[in-house]
């Protein structure tokens, strides 16, 4: 199992927009293949800074979910906003594996 970061870089004035954004994975995501914990958006500190996270089995994997993202009539509708829109300043991705022990020494 691997982990999705996504770091966004968002308009300050357009946080609205990004909650909408992020509501919308939370029903086309988990119905294309990864598990979603959570979009997460500025609340205290940084006005432009949020996140993306989700889970996904391996890098082989996220391709297929990928493309079905692109597939998903919600998911293309997300897309399409966020390019109309424009509150996504920047995004950055990385995944990364889970190394610690599990939560109570499981």
């Amino acid at each position: 199992m691997i982990t999705c970061f996504i770091r966004y870089e968002i308009d300050p004035f357009k946080k609205e927009e990004f909650a909408t954004y992020s509501r919308n994975w939370g029903e086309a995501i988990p119905r294309c293949g990864a598990d979603l914990i959570g979009y997460f958006g500025p609340h205290e500190g940084s006005a432009t800074t949020a996140y993306g996270v989700y889970n996904i089995e391996s890098l082989a994997v996220y391709e297929a979910y990928r493309a079905r993202l692109v597939a998903d009539p919600l998911g293309r509708e997300n897309y399409a906003f966020a390019r109309r829109e424009r509150f996504i300043l920047k995004e950055d991705r990385i995944f990364l594996k889970n190394v610690s022990a599990a939560i109570g020494g499981k």
